[in-house]
């Protein structure tokens, strides 16, 4: 990942050997062009692919599936496999677009890690090295799907992840089981519906940045997570920052940057 310095990510060092194949002549110009044309997005008339965010951020692309055709998910991935290094995360899926996935994971000989319940898949390759904690809580059991799409989402990113499930203010002694791991985590994800009230008890505990995600559980007044939105951004702990409603991906992305940043400067 590029956040260490002399480091570089595994689309970077690609694009490093073809310029030096270049340079000793192993390669010519045009033939390296060819190669490079579709570097910043590949056009695929439906969609324009970015390729350049591995070289810009050192973060895989993520797909959002819902609303896409399984041919016009299939495209999109297939274009991220060939033409870039990293993993590859989608998220939102039905069975027949992971299905498609699938598929395309089989032609190019990569694992996955599959989340039904969540609909996250992601084709592993060149996953960083794990750095830093990210601990993803929820208030519910009915949270544990943005909770998983979090996780799998700081995992692909470059963190270490893990979830610690059900222990919502209406029974908050079982919060105090996760005390250990409150104060190892550099970043925490805490995904709560109904009223949203997790968020800032867990702020009030943890030393780290707490990433609160609204979720969409709860009956009729909570209004499909507002109430908990409004909620998390009224927080009175400091150090409680919110995301959209259901956003795993925003939660599980914005903590693993945080806990891959405090990793590095504690090494450091």
């Amino acid at each position: 990942m590029p956040d260490i310095p002399g480091q570089v990510s595994p689309f970077e060092a690609r694009l490093q050997a073809l310029l030096a194949r270049v340079q000793n002549g192993t390669l010519t110009a045009e033939a390296a062009a060819g190669q490079l044309r579709d570097l910043p997005f590949a056009d695929l008339g439906f969609a324009k692919v970015d390729h350049h965010r591995e070289l810009r951020q050192g973060t895989c692309e993520i797909v959002y599936a819902r609303g896409k055709t399984t041919e016009q998910l299939s495209g999109i991935v297939d274009a991220l496999v060939a033409g870039n290094a990293g993993p590859v995360l989608v998220t939102r899926t039905d069975e027949a677009q992971r299905e498609a996935v699938r598929g395309v994971a089989v032609r190019a000989g990569l694992d996955l890690e599959e989340l039904p319940r969540s609909g996250a898949i992601a084709l592993l390759r060149n996953v960083p090295e794990p750095r830093g904690c990210v601990l993803v809580i929820t208030a519910g059991t009915s949270d544990l799907p943005v909770a998983e799409e979090a996780a799998l989402t700081a995992k692909v990113v470059g963190a270490g992840a893990r979830v610690w499930a059900d222990v919502g203010v209406a029974g908050l002694h079982r919060l105090g089981a996760a005390r250990e791991q409150l104060a190892a985590a550099d970043a925490v994800v805490v995904v709560a519906g109904m009223e949203g009230a997790l968020a800032s008890v867990v702020g009030g505990m943890a030393t780290c940045p707490v990433i609160a995600c609204p979720s969409s559980v709860g009956y009729g007044a909570s209004f499909g997570g507002l109430a908990a939105l409004l909620a998390m951004l009224s927080s009175c702990t400091p150090g409680v920052v919110c995301v959209d409603i259901d956003d795993g991906v925003g939660a599980g992305y914005s903590a693993a940057l945080i806990a891959r940043g405090s990793a590095g400067a504690g090494a450091a």
